[in-house]
């Protein structure tokens, strides 16, 4: 056999690469594919792996995931975890409970509204007692500022004696009295007695208004009165006990403002207003008759900065009254009657310190009071009253309209004694209408003349009713007649005392 020729090896050796290349690239692929399998197990987002190697993909990866996270979290452990889900619960474990959702603490916001209705007060026509309404609706509102506690129209309501009390309350707090409050009559009810009915005790920022009445259904206590009567406080007695209550009291409160309301038939003072600053009352009426004894309209005691207007007041005491460490009062615009007029005092009871200044009564009606604008202070009393202003007053068929008496006495008899409360720099101007019993009473101290007492613009006529007439009275008074006065107050001594104690009394007020 011969050999082949050149060109038949080449086919040959041709072939056989030909042969030996096809057997690599099966292998290659085969090889590749197990490549495949493995890469599309670490980087599931490959969508061409899990097209054609789905299960097997899956079960991979899974397992893949499970060793990276362990992985991740040992290596960044500063970085928070990404959320996943939580993997369902097995078949026999419990659900996981739901967790109770929690209400935050809320604040009352400001400006809060506080119905008594709201805290079981019944109302109605008075018949139940809400004392316990009225003391939790005041404690909810003494914690928000510019609170309202609201007394609603329509309704009565029955409530004992209570103190709104301070001096933690919140200010700017409003009491809204449009219903009616009305007092006990019961004498069991008031014990040995009080000294007041409703009371708002160290508050800042406090007012009372409305179109509300405060009524003390005072006549069963009025029908007992006996001024001299110092009768036993026997809890079984029918009678009503000796101590009187005030329908309303202020006490040691700054800012305080009542106005609208109507305050009727206490068995003592009305409204009082006791270590007060800065007070305003206005557009309020208070009303009890003539023959309620002590029954003062407004009362005002160690007060300052009060302002008192645009009211009507009718009693059977002084329409207002001015205590010791009163000043800068001003009074303007009321109207008094029935009552006994607009008082200072009684000042230096048992031997006490007074101190009133700057006290000025402008602009008032009195009609059919006892006395006009008075000044009345106890023999043996100590102090001074000075700088007091009485100006444009309309007196019609008051008994006496002007009256200085140092001589006061409510009891049946009391001794004479040379101490007096010192009485200085006092102007009466432009004071006229009629009198019933005497125009002018000026009794003033042997030992303490009444000094710089001005008189300008009276004119006081008489009407003769029952009474019999009596002419002007002056005793110990020295000042100045400053226009012509009618009636002609010819008593009066010009200049001054002989004498000016007032200077070197030790215990005159600074």
């Amino acid at each position: 056999m011969g050999l082949p020729d050149l060109k038949t090896i080449g086919i040959m050796f041709l072939l056989v690469i030909l042969s030996l290349s096809c057997n690599c690239d099966a292998r290659m692929q085969k090889h590749l594919r197990f490549i495949g399998y493995s890469r599309s197990s670490s980087s599931s987002s490959s969508s061409h792996h899990r097209h054609h190697h789905n299960h097997h993909n899956h079960h991979h990866s899974s397992s893949r995931r499970k060793r990276t996270k362990k992985k991740s979290n040992k290596n960044q452990s500063n970085t928070p975890p990404s959320p996943s889900t939580s993997p369902s619960p097995s078949p026999s474990s419990p659900p996981p409970p739901i967790p109770t959702p929690t209400t935050p603490t809320r604040t009352k916001k400001k400006g809060t509204i506080f119905n008594v209705l709201d805290f079981g007060a019944k109302g109605g026509d008075g018949g139940s007692d809400d004392t316990k309404a009225f003391e939790a609706a005041w404690t909810a509102a003494c914690k928000v500022e510019s609170s309202t506690m609201l007394v609603p129209s329509d309704n009565t309501f029955f409530v004992g004696p209570i103190s709104f009390s301070g001096p933690y309350c919140q200010s700017n707090i409003v009491f809204q009295l449009d219903g009616t409050i009305i007092a006990p009559t019961s004498a069991r009810l008031w014990g040995a007695g009080m000294l007041k009915w409703v009371e708002f005790t160290k508050l800042k920022d406090i007012t009372i208004r409305g179109r509300g009445t405060i009524d003390g259904r005072g006549s069963v206590w009025w029908s007992s009165e006996d001024p001299f009567d110092e009768f036993s406080n026997d809890l079984t007695s029918s009678k009503m006990p000796h101590i009187k209550p005030t329908a309303l009291r202020f006490y040691g409160s700054y800012n305080v403002v009542v106005t609208g309301i109507m305050i009727r038939n206490s068995p003592q003072c009305h409204l009082k207003f006791d270590n007060c600053v800065g007070v305003q009352v206005y557009n309020t009426t208070i009303s009890s008759p003539k023959e309620s004894a002590n029954t003062d309209g407004i009362h005002l005691q160690n007060s300052k900065d009060v302002s008192i207007h645009h009211s009507r007041v009718g009693c059977g005491d002084d329409c207002v009254s001015i205590q010791t460490g009163c000043s800068d009062v001003e009074i303007h615009h009321v109207r008094c009657g029935p009552g006994h007029g607009i008082s200072i005092g009684g000042l230096g009871k048992d031997k006490t310190k007074a101190c009133v200044s700057n006290i000025t009564v402008h602009n008032v009606q009195l009609q059919g009071t006892m006395t006009g604008v008075r000044i009345k202070t106890w023999q043996g009393g100590l102090g001074s009253v000075k700088n007091v202003r009485f100006s444009n007053i309309q007196v019609d068929e008051v008994q006496m309209p002007i009256v200085i008496d140092q001589f006061y006495c409510d009891k049946k008899k009391c001794t004479n004694q040379s101490a007096a409360v010192a009485l200085s720099g006092i102007s009466y101007e432009n004071i006229k209408g009629t009198f019933t019993v005497k125009p002018v009473h000026l009794a003033c101290s042997d030992s303490y003349p009444c000094s710089d007492i001005s008189f300008s613009q009276i004119q006081l006529k008489p009407i003769k009713l029952r009474y019999h007439l009596y002419d002007v009275f002056c005793w110990h008074t020295y000042g100045l007649l400053l226009s012509q006065i009618i009636p002609p107050i010819d008593c009066l001594q010009t200049g001054k005392p002989a004498r000016n104690k007032i200077q070197s009394n030790p215990d005159s007020c600074l």
